[in-house]
């Protein structure tokens, strides 16, 4: 680190230097990238655990200390004292939210949640994210058309129906369906900020359950409430025999369900049945929207009865099944106990087949030795026992708890070419055609006469179930219920992606309200020029700040009419995952899914990582880079060393950087996989010709990257006239940071012995709510006045209170925004060259170009020149101030590049090389 342009020297990146253009990566370049992936995933834990370990040592150290162990009794005594632990918790409010969690989420959620409070920062960072998810926000038309399940599905069969059963039809429409457990809040949460539908199957209303219907209205969900029973309706469930079969705390667990069911169901205000009797009962109770979807049959019943289809052999011992799905059918099954056990006696070879819990009858004690009972099982070999007997049943009070029931097992019966016996309930009337594909009984009487009826005639038994078994094919078939009950709800997606606009997804690390630094505010000012345009849409992904009550998931919010997805950064000193972040690139999957963009626009990506662009090349989107800064070249994203000074490489070699970094493990893996990712890029991007230039002595082909001069926004009032005799004012940008110039910038004033002098300090984190610039001990004759930093809608005032912009940066810019708003504001500018920040500064004309050579001595003589002759500055204009690009002229040459790696990433190059052309000679 002597310095020294380091030209001579050969890349060592610890991988082949070739580059493709196209959307088809290497595999063995694709598997070299996540190769290197894990092995950096392994150092991250194998540093974590390290730094775990260590923090362990240090407090079974202070806790074994003789100071700690004094004192123990008086921090105990005096906290439990206040109701509280050493901490400061209040123990009645840890046991009580302890106990919510629990009940809510079980002993895994209680733990999940005591895990996460453990590795919480105490202190929040200063940031709106936390108010931003209170901000009610508006479907945007960038989310593809996708539905989110939210679900109970501890029960198999009610999971089978009402859930899988849904998300294979929606998939006959075109809707996307993602289901997740309504347990896992934070994955349930995520899923919220990238859909546009969301049903809430069998979910309580249990204080997590109502965030997430709450967060669904936030997100301007319409959010429907389903289940296939009539557990939300106390005194109608009360009136269901089975209830008192039960013990009573299951009973009490059952009704309180109840309670929390109904409660659920009211907050989201839309409900789907899965039958006319229960979507009438839910009117009923209150919901004003109500829809019925009937449970159907679906590709794995239609597939499984197919492997067991064959001809019937008339048996000379006949079979019984009754399949009881759970513990709540004693009293339905009694009304046909009576009736099977007259014919168990008529016919001493009759065989009755139980599946499932149920208590028997009395009535039935006699018959042990023909009666088979067999416990719950998987749905497939359910259905394989189920076609071993010869006549289904289906008995159920008659209550209107019982008329809300599908006619699920009539279905299953026939899809087997199975004869069944149902009760009349109304779901079962709807279908059973008397004497042609079924038989209906409820007095003890009708049972008997039905199935003796069966049990004597095998043909009857075979005409009812093939004539059964056609009208569900028909009825109930997956793609009629699709287009008959869900298509009319839903609609189909919509799929003709070139009638509308092209779609981009813009990925920027801050963005509003955590905007920091120029490229973010680059990366916003595009945005919203291209969100104004009407050939274009755009969405954004970006990170977040951290928020106690969703730690982990993502967020959707609203900026300017775009819709912006944020991710949470990895926490603290979790270096590798600053570059190489598998959690990033699960939250981006989503985001991908919902926005499906024809092209993803990549401008600062730190924290965020490389991953998520290497997620494009896996699904074939195409993506553009606009490389900010050296990030994608140098661990330290400046080219700064670690005396905080400019390493003055320009073709980098990862020897001089490891010894710069001599802890760092990770520098060849981690150029392996961002330069994998820039040579799979459809393009790349740079803010000036001296950036580029960086690229292109790293083996980056000419034909692969562009410049795409960074715009400014132009001034909206002319600047005031300068008081004539007025001292000159002197502004400085670049915080407190070497790399920015401020002790060089602090020498030259503390040099400079004139006191008729103004120099304004613009501190950015005063926005942050601290300081991170101190002036007291400075030893100058003139004024200095520390300042927050100007937004974009202050920073024609902030520039109108200066005369001379100072912009000492001890490293080649990679652009220099700073600068331009300045020279665009006929404001004189004094900068370092070479580098991107002097690239539209004419020497003497505009302003005064210093070296970039580490010393105060050229900042000092440029600042004398300006005290010596004051007047100069009085009646300034910049006569090159026209030619700045504006972010309007940079989104239109943005989006013709964007439009041609959209359409042809294969031959993007080779048009955005006639867009450089253009732009380098404006």
């Amino acid at each position: 680190m002597n310095g020294a342009d380091d030209n001579d020297h050969t890349p060592q990146t610890g991988h082949k230097t070739g580059h493709k253009t196209g959307l088809k990566p290497d595999p063995a370049q694709l598997r070299d990238s996540y190769r290197n992936s894990l092995l950096l995933q392994q150092m991250r834990i194998a540093t974590l655990q390290a730094a775990l370990e260590e923090r362990a040592i240090r407090v079974e150290g202070l806790e074994a200390s003789l100071s700690w162990r004094i004192t123990l009794p008086i921090r105990l005594a005096r906290s439990l004292a206040a109701g509280r632990l050493p901490s400061g918790l209040k123990l009645r409010d840890i046991l009580q939210r302890a106990r919510d969690i629990q009940r809510d989420e079980g002993a895994a959620g209680l733990r999940r949640h005591l895990r996460r409070r453990l590795q919480r920062r105490r202190t929040p960072e200063p940031d709106a994210s936390a108010r931003l998810a209170d901000i009610q926000v508006a479907l945007s038309p960038v989310l593809h058309r996708s539905m989110l399940i939210i679900a109970e599905l501890s029960v198999a069969q009610c999971a089978k129906y009402r859930v899988w059963q849904k998300q294979e039809m929606l998939a006959t429409l075109g809707w996307p369906c993602v289901v997740i457990d309504w347990h896992d809040s934070e994955a349930a949460r995520s899923a919220l900020q990238c859909c546009t539908e969301v049903i809430f199957y069998r979910v309580p209303a249990t204080q997590a359950a109502l965030s997430l219907i709450q967060e669904a209205r936030r997100c301007g969900l319409h959010s429907w409430w389903e289940v296939d029973d009539l557990i939300f309706d106390e005194p109608l469930y009360r009136l269901n025999s089975n209830l008192a079969t039960l013990t009573p705390a299951l009973r009490e667990e059952v009704l309180s369900g109840i309670r929390l069911y109904r409660a659920a169901m009211l907050a989201c205000g839309r409900a789907i049945a899965s039958t006319p009797v229960l979507a009438q009962c839910m009117r009923d109770a209150g919901v004003a929207e109500v829809a019925c979807i009937e449970n159907a049959l679906d590709d794995e019943t239609i597939e499984i009865a197919r492997t067991l289809a064959g001809p019937r052999a008339a048996p000379a011992a006949p079979m019984i099944v009754y399949g009881s799905g759970t513990k709540t059918h004693d009293a339905d099954f009694a009304t046909a106990a009576g009736a099977l056990a007259r014919l168990m006696r008529t016919h001493p070879t009759l065989r009755l087949r139980i599946i499932g819990d149920l208590a028997l009858p009395v009535s039935l004690d006699g018959f042990a030795s023909r009666i088979e009972r067999l416990p719950s099982t998987t749905y497939r070999a359910y259905l394989r026992l189920l076609s071993q007997g010869d006549i289904a049943i289906a008995p159920l009070e008659d209550s209107l708890f019982n008329d809300a029931k599908s006619n699920i097992k009539f279905q299953e019966a026939a899809i087997l070419a199975m004869p069944a016996v149902c009760a009349p309930r109304a779901a079962f009337r709807d279908i059973v055609v008397v004497e042609r594909n079924g038989l209906l009984a409820q007095t003890p009487g009708e049972w008997e006469q039905a199935l003796d009826r069966l049990i004597r005639d095998p043909g009857l038994r075979t005409r009812l179930g093939e004539a059964a078994r056609d009208d569900v094919r028909a009825r109930y078939a997956p793609r009629h219920i699709a287009q008959t009950q869900l298509a009319p709800l839903f609609g189909p997606t919509i799929t003709d992606r070139a009638s509308r606009p092209l779609r981009v997804l813009m990925v920027n690390v801050f963005l509003w309200p955590r905007s920091f630094g120029g490229a973010t505010i680059v990366a916003e000012e595009l945005a919203r020029s291209l969100h104004d345009r009407d050939d274009t849409e755009i969405a954004v992904f970006t990170s977040r700040g951290e928020i106690d009550d969703r730690p982990e998931s993502l967020l959707r919010y609203d900026w300017n009419g775009i819709a912006v997805f944020a991710a949470p950064l990895p926490q603290g000193a979790d270096h590798v995952a600053g570059f190489d972040n598998p959690a990033a690139v699960r939250a981006f999957a989503s985001v991908l899914d919902a926005v499906r963009p024809d092209i993803v626009h990549a401008h600062s990506i730190q924290g965020l990582g490389a991953g998520i662009l290497r997620l494009c090349q896996e699904r074939g989107i195409p993506y553009v880079i606009t490389l900010h800064d050296a990030w994608w070249l140098c661990d330290r994203q400046f080219m700064v060393r670690g005396d905080r000074n400019y390493c003055f490489q320009t073709r980098i070699d990862l020897r001089v950087c490891q010894a710069c970094v001599p802890h760092a493990r990770h520098l060849e893996a981690r150029a392996a996989i961002l330069r994998q990712v820039l040579d799979h890029a459809a393009h790349l991007l740079s803010p000036s010709e001296s950036h580029r230039a960086l690229y292109l002595a790293n083996s980056i082909p000419p034909d692969r990257i562009s410049v795409n001069r960074n715009g400014i926004r132009r001034p909206t009032r002319q600047r005031s006239t300068r008081p004539p005799g007025s001292v000159p004012r002197f502004g400085f940008v670049g915080g407190n940071e070497a790399i920015k110039g401020f002790p060089i910038l602090r020498l030259a004033f503390e040099t400079i012995r004139s006191d008729r002098w103004e120099l304004v300090l613009v501190d950015n984190t005063l926005n942050l709510g601290f300081s991170s610039i101190d002036t007291a001990d400075w030893h100058v004759p003139g004024q200095v006045r520390v300042v927050p930093a100007y937004d974009q809608d202050t920073i024609d005032t902030f520039f109108d209170g200066i005369d001379v912009l100072l912009f000492p940066s001890q490293w080649k810019e990679s652009y220099g925004l700073t600068v331009r708003e300045a020279l665009a504001r006929d404001v004189w500018v004094i900068a370092t060259s070479p580098g991107g920040q002097s690239e539209d500064i004419v020497d003497g004309v505009n302003g005064r170009l210093i070296a970039l050579d580490g010393r105060a001595d050229g900042l000092i003589a440029a600042i004398e020149e300006i005290l010596n002759a004051p007047g100069r500055l009085d009646g300034y204009v910049n006569p090159h101030g026209a030619a700045l690009a504006d972010y309007e002229t940079q989104a239109v040459d943005l989006r013709e590049v964007l439009g041609r790696a959209a359409a042809n990433p294969q031959d993007s190059s080779e048009a955005s090389a006639a867009t450089r052309s253009r732009v380098s000679n404006t």
